[in-house]
């Protein structure tokens, strides 16, 4: 008898953000999730503005185009815009979208663990898990924090991943600082 093989769920991580401006910490933790949890792409998601943040320094096009160098040779990784088709910049909208256009699909989303310190300030952020599994990774002075701050209780231990990686002591903020 012939034995019928299951295929695999499509497996898609999607990395949010204003990318102001993009770098290789962005691109160190997309490569390393793509790899260690089998995922078949990664979206990165440009934001014209992060609700909780100042403007961006740089326009939306520029960092749309920045960040599609910045991963031209990786062929699993795609540079992607939703907020005017979807008139939000929230997550909880996105992957709401994101979930409805590919049902079939897990959605993994990445987020620091600086950002997941704040998450529980994000619109909908209880739901956000019903939508995708979030997978945090360190960042210098928050990984311990992360892991008793209000995001953490409120939510499921099987909601989240916490990605053992190294730290990559960059940030678009502190790029910003020598322009």
């Amino acid at each position: 008898m012939k034995k019928v093989l299951k295929k695999e769920k499509n497996k898609i991580g999607i990395l949010g953000g204003t990318f102001d401006p993009p770098h290789k910490g962005h691109l160190y933790i997309s490569k390393f999730t793509l790899k260690k949890l089998k995922l078949n792409k990664l979206l990165w998601i440009v934001t014209k503005k992060n609700p909780l943040k100042k403007n961006p320094y740089l326009n939306i096009k520029t960092r749309i185009k920045l960040s599609k160098i910045i991963t031209k040779k990786e062929k699993n990784i795609f540079v992607m815009y939703f907020d005017d088709k979807i008139k939000s910049n929230k997550t909880y909208n996105l992957l709401n979208y994101l979930k409805k256009k590919n049902h079939k699909s897990e959605l993994y989303f990445l987020i620091g663990a600086d950002n997941f310190a704040k998450f529980y300030k994000w619109k909908n952020w209880k739901k956000i898990p019903k939508l995708a599994k979030i997978v945090i990774f360190p960042r210098d002075n928050y990984s311990l924090r992360s892991l008793s701050n209000i995001s953490h209780k409120g939510l499921s231990k099987n909601d989240l991943i916490y990605m053992n990686s190294k730290k990559i002591n960059i940030s678009s903020s502190l790029i910003r600082k020598f322009w």
